[in-house]
Order: C-alpha cells, then sequence, then structure tokens
C-alpha cells in the first residue's frame, strides 16, 4: 500500500492495499478504505467511515467529522461513500446523528465539487453532481442522477428528485420534483421538465412531453396541487415518470416546489 512518510494511517484503520495514501493526509481508527482509492494530499478521514473502491479524493476534504447539529452529544454514528466518487477540494462530509438514523451516506460516480458541504444524515444516491459551494442542511435526501447548481442551499428534510435540475445561487425550502428544471434565487420556480437531461439519458420523446404537459398543470394558477395532481390523472397517459412525480408529491413532507 502507497502511503506517503507524511501521512498518518492509524493501526484500526482498514486500506486495501491497492489504495493510495498521499501527503499529509490523516486515516483515523474505524476508517475502511477500498481498492484503488486515493487520497491526493492533506484529506482528513475520521471514523466510524466505509469507503468504497476507485474514490478520488483531492486536497483538504473531511470526511465523517462530527455533526455541526447541537443536539449531537457524541454518540456513535457513521459515514459511507460508493465507489468511483470525486470529492474536489475543501468538501466536507459529516457523520449521521441519533436523530437522523445515525448515518450520512454517498452512492456512486457521484461529482462533489469544490467547498460543497453534505451535512448530517443527508442521503445522497449516485451519479449526482453538486456544483461549488452546494450546502445541504442534515436530513437532505437527494435522488439518482440529480443536479444541483453552485452556491446553491437546500434547506434541512429537503428532497430533491430523481433527474432533476436546481440552476445556481438558488434558496430551496421545499421538494424538488423528480424531472424537473428549477430555477431562479430566493423563490426557486419550476420551468418544465429537465429536457436535455432527459434526453441525453435517453428518455422517450413520448415521456418527456407527458411530463411537459403534467408540469404545466402543476404551474397552472387556476389549480391547488391537489386539484392538479387530479387532473393529470385525468388528462395525461399513464406513465412510469409521470407515476414517479405523483408519488413524490403525495410523500412530500414539505411541499413541492411548482
Amino acid at each position: 500500500m502507497p502511503v506517503h512518510p507524511t501521512a498518518l494511517v492509524d493501526s484500526g484503520a482498514r486500506v486495501d492495499p491497492s489504495a493510495d495514501i498521499g501527503p499529509y493526509c490523516i486515516v483515523g481508527a474505524e476508517v475502511t478504505i477500498g481498492a484503488r482509492t486515493r487520497l491526493m494530499a492533506n484529506n482528513f478521514i475520521e471514523g466510524p467511515t466505509e469507503i468504497g473502491e476507485e474514490n478520488l479524493f483531492y486536497p483538504f476534504s473531511s470526511v465523517g467529522v462530527a455533526s455541526q447539529d447541537l443536539k449531537y452529544k457524541g454518540e456513535r454514528a457513521e459515514t459511507k461513500i460508493g465507489s468511483r466518487n470525486l470529492i474536489r477540494e475543501f468538501v466536507t462530509i459529516h457523520r449521521g446523528t441519533e436523530g437522523g438514523g445515525a448515518l450520512t451516506s454517498i452512492g456512486d460516480d457521484n461529482l462533489l465539487m469544490a467547498y460543497a458541504h453534505i451535512a448530517h444524515d443527508c442521503r445522497i444516491g449516485s451519479h449526482t453532481v453538486l456544483a461549488n459551494g452546494v450546502t445541504l442542511g442534515g436530513h437532505v435526501l437527494i435522488d439518482d442522477h440529480a443536479r444541483v447548481g453552485a452556491f446553491t442551499g437546500v434547506h434541512q428534510f429537503c428532497r430533491i428528485g430523481r433527474h432533476a435540475m436546481i440552476g445556481g445561487y438558488c434558496v430551496i425550502t421545499q421538494d424538488v420534483a423528480p424531472f424537473s428544471l428549477t430555477s431562479t434565487q430566493r423563490d426557486p420556480k419550476v420551468y418544465g421538465p429537465n429536457k436535455v437531461g432527459l434526453e441525453r439519458h435517453d428518455f422517450s420523446a413520448e415521456a418527456i412531453q407527458h411530463l411537459h404537459k403534467a408540469f404545466r398543470l402543476l404551474g397552472s394558477k387556476e389549480l391547488n396541487t391537489s386539484q392538479a395532481v387530479a387532473r393529470i390523472r385525468e388528462d395525461i397517459p399513464q406513465s412510469a415518470e409521470v407515476d414517479e412525480l405523483l408519488t413524490f408529491i403525495e410523500e412530500s413532507q414539505r411541499g413541492v416546489i411548482k
């Protein structure tokens, strides 16, 4: 295992022999690092933390440290990171708390750009992109293939649905519907389906058209959310994408941005 002589790896850590620990990195007890994962330099990782294979941590990232939640009293909590993630400079990822399931988790193939912050008990899926300076409050859920623009803040307990795209500098205080394109600062609005992103992931033209009609009804000033959902069920042919959108809305605890 390549370990730079300036790095400190606790004897309680389990590091795969093919991992690469760069200069001035600190790896604490109860940290597991999988095959071919590389810590470039000056990374701090504290346990209990489990990291998968082929991740790349750029300099000065901090992973698994205690939550900033004032209710956290040192109870045991974990951080889990999947495989093939790119963790850029100065990213901070905090472990969970007892009140949130004691786990912060990140899936596979994600890009967390510089200065992104993942707070306690967040759950991030796979194939997501969090741009520079994105800040997630505690307990945020981000589903697969979502994109969050630079310097956007997401309020605690919000959920961002699959294939959603959020513009830069937004303030997100409600759930973001799957497949949606959401933008403008302070008072975010949905501008329809994330058409370009859906096309890139081989969604059919028919599926995108159905979503477009659904978002038009959701945005109607003449309909409240319940009425819009009922109209969507009546007027738009049933599809997996529309069903997923409606289920997301009906399960939302904070309301959905329209």
